[in-house]
């Protein structure tokens, strides 16, 4: 089939920042695209061939737009997969499948999977709600301290919760939810697999992420991970076995542990670009985005590989500020070398909400760590008074 300037149109259920960052692909290639998202202020909303309105958990909605399109894809998990379940079996391509999306969308269901293919992950419990885990405390059926996250509908950081008293579940909401036992852990990793349809597969360099204290958002990315090289081959080996296992197409983003003693666990996964691939826009030979592509049009997947040293700093909302958003001293941290800022789109701020991302690229490592510390420092993310 021919994709590039052509009456073939791509799907994108989604319209935030990571469908956003998509269509600079698309419109690189001049591959159609309509995009599908609840906001009439998406970011999508200008890069795309055409742009509609809608509920993402509505499966006439969803329905109604598979059918407008050629092959469907997504920037979010949380999308009506009933709806996904009858237009593939009309013969719609969809990547990933509503089958792997089944596995990922419940977080109690994805940790199942790994145990049940033998990928290793910290043990867990489901709980069907609140209550039913209180009564688990309380007869020590869970031990404190503990990480419990919701089942579902989980972003950026909500939805997770360290638990290290009886206190700390009283504010929690009453959903479906796991209890994940504590990791002691030296570093946080993520390994992004691209697999196209007819199956070649590449990984991309294992990253280090630093995250925020409170907000539990990632804060730095950083291509390549500081750690050996035999950490970093175990890392990839596991990644595989991922990605092995749910059959995917498209990318998959698997977050790891590196523990003390140096094994890897599996923490989720997202099968979509994800935001410790953000790096590869400016950093790597083919960005996430357009291997994503090219693996689902079925393409040659590109080249995995860096240029050079990258390390991406993630804007948001800075506390106590909401309303039109400002980025203060984003003047200051462009007049530095190998610095690219990437705005989102999106007017109104809040505390913590993700507004955009800054890729620093360096061909020393240590320098470019220096140089992202600057510029955390340096451009803050507020509003107008």
């Amino acid at each position: 089939m021919n994709y590039f300037s052509s009456d073939f149109k791509l799907g994108i259920l989604g319209g935030g920042q990571l469908g956003k960052m998509l269509l600079a692909d698309t419109r690189k290639f001049d591959i159609q695209t309509y995009v599908l998202d609840p906001s009439a202020a998406a970011p999508s909303q200008y890069g795309a061939t055409q742009f509609f309105i809608g509920d993402l958990l509505d499966f006439d909605t969803v329905y109604d737009f598979g059918k407008k399109v050629n092959l469907l894809t997504l920037e979010i998990e949380n999308v009506n997969l009933e709806a996904l379940d009858k237009l593939e079996n009309e013969g719609l391509p969809i990547y990933p499948s509503p089958k792997t999306l089944r596995l990922i969308q419940n977080k109690g269901t994805q940790k199942d999977f790994y145990v049940t293919n033998n990928i290793p992950t910290s043990p867990h419990q489901r709980f069907k709600d609140l209550s039913m885990l209180k009564l688990a405390v309380k007869s020590s059926t869970v031990e404190m301290p503990f990480v419990w996250k919701c089942a579902q509908f989980g972003y950026d950081g909500n939805g997770v919760k360290i638990v290290r008293a009886v206190a700390d579940i009283e504010n929690l909401p009453n959903v479906e939810c796991i209890a994940e036992q504590m990791v002691p852990f030296k570093n946080e990793l993520a390994v992004i697999v691209a697999r196209s349809v007819s199956g070649e597969v590449k990984t991309y360099p294992v990253v280090e992420m630093e995250f925020h204290p409170e907000a539990n958002q990632v804060e730095y990315v950083i291509c390549p991970a500081r750690i050996e090289d035999k950490v970093a081959q175990t890392a990839t080996e596991v990644a595989l076995q991922v990605s092995k296992a749910f059959n995917h197409v498209g990318l998959l983003a698997v977050e790891m542990f590196q523990t003390e003693d140096d094994e890897i666990v599996v923490n989720e996964v997202a099968p979509r670009p994800h935001n410790s691939g953000h790096y590869s826009i400016e950093a790597s030979y083919t960005s996430q985005f357009e291997n994503h592509l090219r693996a689902i049009l079925n393409l040659p997947l590109g080249n995995t590989a860096s240029k050079v040293a990258g390390i991406m700093v993630n804007l948001v909302g800075a506390e106590g500020f909401s309303g039109n958003v400002v980025y203060e001293n984003i003047e200051k941290i462009m007049a530095i070398d190998g610095v690219t800022p990437h705005i989102y789109g999106k007017r109104e701020t809040r505390p913590f909400r993700k507004m955009g991302h800054v890729t620093i690229v360096n061909e020393d490592m240590a320098q470019a760590r220096k140089i992202a510390e600057e510029v955390k420092n340096s451009i803050k993310v507020i509003s107008t008074k």
